[in-house]
């Protein structure tokens, strides 16, 4: 068994809740959320000057309860990822250096899915993304399963783990 690493022993994991964000600039963090199903989660990342951000939002209008979008703007796409992207060009990132990950939207729920909400989060995150000229860069969306997400704030090492596996990729270059 390895040793843990200094850097270990001091991390710290903010864990973003439904209808929440983080966004850090310390390196000793890690950002998570956990368990996407409709959900989408929407990771930023900028290498340059080491700054990142996770954004986990529950549905895509918040016209459905503008009470809850003025408590909890996260919980919508139209609401949450304007005050998102602000809260990371507040700590010196820049859109064109930002590599974007999108992942969840799945469809859960046993049989048929009649209201979208999966579909219907990642429509709006990503119509949302590309009117404010933003590219992701790599996206897991769709399917079936949950997906739990954990950010490395000092490495953009980005890892999605899933009912059937784990894999980890860098949003950096």
């Amino acid at each position: 068994m390895a040793s843990p690493t200094i850097g270990s022993l001091f991390t710290q994991r903010v864990v973003v809740g439904v209808g929440d964000m983080a966004v850090s600039n310390n390196p000793q963090m890690v950002l998570s959320t956990y368990a996407l199903g409709s959900c989408v989660g929407i990771v930023a990342y900028d290498s340059v000057m080491k700054v990142g951000g996770l954004l986990h939002i529950l549905l895509p209008d918040s016209t459905l309860s503008p009470q809850k979008a003025a408590a909890q703007p996260g919980m919508f796409a139209d609401t949450g990822l304007p005050i998102f992207f602000n809260a990371l060009y507040g700590l010196k990132a820049h859109p064109a250096r930002m590599r974007l990950f999108v992942c969840g939207g799945a469809s859960v729920l046993s049989g048929h899915d009649p209201f979208k909400i999966g579909d219907r989060n990642v429509a709006a995150t990503l119509t949302y993304l590309s009117q404010q000229g933003l590219v992701v860069r790599q996206r897991d969306v769709g399917g079936t399963v949950n997906r739990t997400i954990h950010l490395e704030i000092s490495s953009g090492s980005l890892e999605l783990k899933t009912p059937i596996a784990t894999s980890r990729c860098l949003l950096t270059g």
